[in-house]
């Protein structure tokens, strides 16, 4: 039986590429059959989209301001004109940012597009261990500002107070949506929302330290306009639209079979992703690092790494992570935006070298790393598939010749993430 092409329901933006999958990971669980487009479609892609949600991926987390802003925007304009009715802003769960922005610059811009007055701010993601508790956030039982996240290489964290961090970026001001008010349900949140709007809050930091305070939230949060948080804030979300009659009961995950090859591309000096690679070297199978300084100095490294891929019989990863130190160390020579670049770079042209060889399946780690091989393959959209990890699906992107990618953040994925992903993309073309 066919059913008739229908309107997205929930428009979302989301500020990096891995960000973006893991919100869309989380609306498929709840049953929304979920299409990711790599920046905004162009007209031929929005044709006989037939989505319940829609998750435009920028890479605007550490762009200049204005940008970010200006990007948001257009995003946002997009999504009304496919007749969404709830706009979702997506950050990490990490609250990435810097102290001149952009979480709070973009709802704030959001926000007055959409003529409304107030927005909730909730990042946390307790089945990957972020919890906020009295407004401060917390990864595993450590504060953010303890969590290794203080040595981010662009955006360190150095404060759990999300309420001082976002009043930094904004000029509406900022309240908190306690523990305690959450924990009572639904009407005594929409109670406190009303209080806080009352009082010219503009927006509000959430608690939530289990899944429950985000079901809660996300049932009081169903006539706002506009939601912000991380991809635990949208857990809720597909029950509004179910409870409305909007949603149809499909299965939201399945994906087409993708034959070819496959790699592993890591790019993120997360303890994560560390420890990922880490599991891969312990494990004695094929892997190459990429020297940011040899990129510099002219060096043939991608040529290097594609025949490293090409004379190697089992699948290889190919990576750049390395210790915060070594990091900082490189940043020192080559500068903090020269040294992401080159190694962006140089992922972008092996993922293309690779996918000429035939390579059809790729894992990669790391938003940034992420948004420079999807833009290098000319991927445009995304369908999203059963999770991997928490956070993390697996996804076929549109076309006459799809590839299978597992994009992850850096932050995300069990220490056994590579070999479980490259398992579950091949599990797929069987």
């Amino acid at each position: 039986m066919t059913h008739p092409t229908v309107r997205p329901l929930l428009g979302c933006i989301a500020d990096d590429f891995t960000g973006a999958t893991d919100l869309a990971n989380m609306l498929v669980r709840g049953g929304m059959r979920t299409i990711q487009s790599i920046g905004i479609p162009s007209g031929d892609a929005a044709a006989g989209l037939d989505a319940d949600a829609v998750v435009i991926a920028l890479k605007s987390r550490t762009l200049p301001v204005n940008e970010a802003i200006e990007q948001s925007l257009a995003a946002l304009a997009w999504l009304r004109e496919q007749g969404c009715e709830q706009i979702f802003f997506k950050y990490c769960s990490t609250f990435d940012s810097t102290a001149a922005g952009n979480i709070g610059q973009v709802s704030e811009a959001l926000l007055k597009a959409l003529g409304s007055d107030f927005t909730l701010a909730c990042p946390a993601f307790p089945e990957n261990g972020r919890t906020i508790f009295r407004g401060h956030l917390f990864v595993q039982d450590q504060l953010l500002s303890e969590s290794g996240m203080q040595h981010h290489p662009l955006t360190p964290m150095n404060d759990a107070n999300l309420v001082r961090v976002l009043q930094a970026q904004t000029t509406r001001p900022v309240g908190l949506l306690r523990y305690d008010t959450v924990a009572k349900g639904v009407e005594p949140v929409r109670a406190r929302i009303a209080e806080l709007r009352a009082q010219g809050t503009g927006m509000a930091i959430a608690d939530a330290v289990c899944d429950a305070d985000l079901y809660t939230l996300g049932a009081a949060c169903a006539d706002l306009p506009l939601l912000t948080g991380g991809s635990g804030l949208a857990l809720g979300l597909p029950e509004n639209f179910r409870r409305a009659g909007k949603l149809r009961d499909l299965d939201a995950a399945q994906l087409p079979a993708v034959q070819g090859g496959e790699v592993v591309l890591a790019g993120s000096a997360s303890v994560a992703t560390n420890g990922q690679v880490a599991a891969w070297l312990e494990a004695g199978r094929p892997a190459l690092r990429l020297d940011p300084l040899a990129l510099s100095a002219g060096e043939p490294v991608v040529e290097q790494a594609l025949a490293f891929a090409r004379d190697n019989e089992q699948t290889v990863l190919i990576y750049a992570t390395s210790s915060p130190e070594d990091v900082k160390a490189v940043q020192r020579q080559l500068g903090v935006e020269q040294a992401g670049t080159l190694v962006e770079q140089a992922f972008g042209a092996i993922a293309q070298g690779l996918r000429q060889s035939g390579v059809r399946r790729f894992v990669i780690a790391g938003g940034e790393t992420s948004g420079a091989v999807v833009q290098a393959l000319d991927v445009s959209l995304l369908k999203i598939g059963a999770q991997i990890d928490p956070g993390v699906p697996a996804t076929v992107s549109s076309g006459d010749q799809p590839l299978a990618l597992a994009l992850k953040s850096g932050n995300f994925g069990a220490r056994d993430f590579f070999s479980k992903a490259l398992k579950q993309l091949a599990g797929a073309a069987q």
